[in-house]
């Protein structure tokens, strides 16, 4: 049985898709306060939230067919696509300011020899807790941290569903903080 969320966002929708103008408006007034909050959380910058928030409805309005809403709730599909749309807004103005600013000019401070020892320590634990995970939760780790890679990187170079890959990444770091937890040390 449906929900009455989902029966609403159907109706919803079909008005969207008819171009009834004051669906628009009651979509707006159903979500606006809960996608510019988390536009606002990830960015840190109103303006820029109210931009993504006007963003997200604007597509929605001319393209509502990318909304299906067998695949889940119109609040759900809001709320994925304005958190991409923020998270591509803070990417980018990483990459924005470490463009402007060149590369690092400056050497960070060297830490003293117990620092290092405790970190040398702290590291070759994490290793071996790394070591000793099953082979398909330790090839994801090894991946995604010591590799570098995205989980859809991890995926492909495991041939793996992209799923399945951030799963086990999950999996091993849970097990990481667990076994490191018990040895009353570091967090992976």
């Amino acid at each position: 049985m449906e929900s009455l969320e989902a029966t609403d966002d159907r109706v919803l929708h079909q008005r969207v898709v008819g171009g009834d103008e004051s669906a628009l408006e009651d979509v707006y007034d159903r979500y606006s306060a809960l996608l510019f909050g988390l536009a606002a959380r990830v960015t840190r910058d109103r303006a820029v939230a109210e931009d993504i928030l006007q963003e997200v409805l604007v597509t929605f309005w001319e393209r509502p067919l990318a909304y299906d809403p067998d695949r889940g709730t119109l609040r759900a599909w809001l709320t994925t696509i304005t958190h991409r749309r923020a998270v591509d807004h803070v990417r980018s103005e990483e990459r924005r300011k470490v463009s402007a600013v060149g590369p690092r000019l400056v050497e960070p401070e060297p830490a003293g020899v117990a620092e290092e020892v405790v970190d040398a320590d702290e590291v070759a634990r994490v290793r071996e807790a790394v070591a000793k995970l099953p082979d398909g939760l330790r090839q994801a780790i090894e991946l995604a941290y010591y590799g570098g890679r995205t989980y859809r990187q991890v995926a492909d170079e495991l041939e793996l569903p992209e799923g399945t890959a951030k799963s086990r990444i999950r999996l091993g770091l849970r097990r990481l903080a667990e076994a490191l937890a018990e040895e009353g040390g570091a967090r992976p």
